[in-house]
């Protein structure tokens, strides 16, 4: 495995509990900014950015076939914040590289 470089994406891993744990902290962000709720919101894969706290890009899965990009900003622990919805991308096949955005 290489190290993880401050700035650099890592690889694309399989989402974890904590993963997902951040995508159902803002679902809720999600869903205002797109006007509609979703009850399928199951985070497929990640990769993350180290920055002044992490950015993490995650996969995530929104329909039958339909996924989202997510770019959700992770502040450092004695911020004592929670995750933050950045941006996101909408259209998205499970197929679709997972890319800075």
């Amino acid at each position: 495995m290489l190290p993880v470089m401050t700035g650099g994406l890592s690889e694309t891993k399989p989402a974890t509990p904590e993963v997902q744990h951040i995508v159902d902290q803002v679902k809720p962000q999600f869903e205002s900014r797109e006007n509609r709720t979703y009850s399928t919101f199951q985070a497929i894969v990640y990769r993350t950015q180290v920055v002044a706290g992490i950015n993490y890009f995650i996969k995530v899965q929104d329909s039958d076939t339909g996924y989202v990009h997510l770019r959700v900003f992770q502040a450092l622990p004695h911020e004592n914040q929670g995750p933050s919805l950045v941006s996101y991308e909408t259209g998205k096949t499970r197929d679709d590289p997972l890319n800075y955005f």
